[in-house]
């Protein structure tokens, strides 16, 4: 019931100024837009946008990047961290760049509000791109404690095996169960490449000069994970009944994914397999968190393929 309150706002909120929101254009404004949705709650579009969103424009793309209100560089003491006004944004950011129809590319949590709103407003969605989105945050930190227990017991490390038994005794959905999950996948190096290529190493070493990227890569908005938390109970949602509805409105959905992510297991994998349409799921070795800039070569060239 919860979340179809939550869905109906969608529908009814007013309109939100976007220009209150931190965005940037990148590309020629007659060419194919592309919408990048960041991960979070609580992070920005910085590494996106310093890393890759020009040499996507270069590919004949009209990107657009921006921080989600409240979080990064949008600054906004008001914001409620909900769907809803999520939503609203992203309507207020296609009025701003005057654009009929947009592909959403999502990244992690920004790829379940790309489905969210692509389901409720089909007719401004030409496809949606998950890049590294759980489709069932659930299963991944399921997934995450399993591949933990096992690290912790190869290494008769047993403190944190006894940390791990009071993780799973936790409440599942609440938010410091995720928080607890996500420092335990960062601290064994779940989200990054076992070995990453050399493009991808020049990559993040190159990020270390870019004052800018650092300053706002390391900023995180904690508000936004508590009110994401208490407005839609992020954690508990799956996508796959949405991203099913969204086949049948013939809107394209693609999946971009890294073998060495930690979040996904080779069972969920092959469920998005079938969720998807056929051909739709790239799933790329040396790659992990950041599939745009650990495989960013094959990213560029299918999007460019596919979109």
């Amino acid at each position: 019931m919860r979340q179809v309150f939550v869905y109906f706002l969608l529908l009814i909120t007013p309109a939100i100024n976007a220009q209150t929101l931190y965005s940037k254009a990148f590309g020629n404004p007659q060419d194919k837009p592309l919408l990048f949705m960041h991960e979070g709650p609580g992070n920005n579009c910085a590494r996106f946008e310093f890393t890759t969103a020009q040499r996507l424009a270069d590919q004949g793309f009209y990107v657009i990047v921006y921080d989600r209100r409240g979080e990064g560089r949008s600054t906004d003491p008001n914001a409620e961290y909900s769907i809803a006004e999520a939503s609203v944004d992203i309507q207020g950011l296609m009025q701003q760049y005057q654009l009929q129809k947009i592909t959403l590319l999502g990244h992690r949590f920004g790829g379940m509000l790309a489905v969210l709103f692509a389901r409720i407003h089909p007719e401004l969605v030409q496809a949606v791109v998950l890049i590294g989105t759980p489709i069932s945050l659930q299963e991944s930190y399921t997934q995450i404690i399993t591949q933990c227990k096992t690290i912790y017991e190869t290494k008769n490390e047993m403190s944190n095996l006894k940390y791990i038994g009071l993780l799973q005794a936790m409440d599942p959905t609440s938010i410091m169960y995720a928080s607890y999950c996500m420092l335990h996948a960062q601290r064994n190096g779940l989200l990054r490449p076992k070995k990453p290529t050399l493009e991808a190493q020049k990559i993040y070493k190159s990020m270390q000069s870019i004052s800018e990227l650092k300053k706002w890569n390391d900023q995180f908005t904690q508000e936004a994970v508590l009110g994401f938390a208490q407005n839609d109970n992020y954690t508990t949602l799956n996508l796959s009944e949405f991203i099913q509805q969204l086949n049948q409105k013939n809107i394209n959905v693609y999946g971009f994914y890294g073998q060495d992510d930690g979040f996904f297991s080779n069972e969920q994998m092959s469920n998005l397999e079938r969720l998807l349409p056929e051909n739709h799921l790239y799933y790329w070795p040396q790659c992990a968190l950041n599939v745009f800039i650990d495989q960013q070569a094959l990213f560029l060239e299918t999007l460019k393929k596919r979109l």
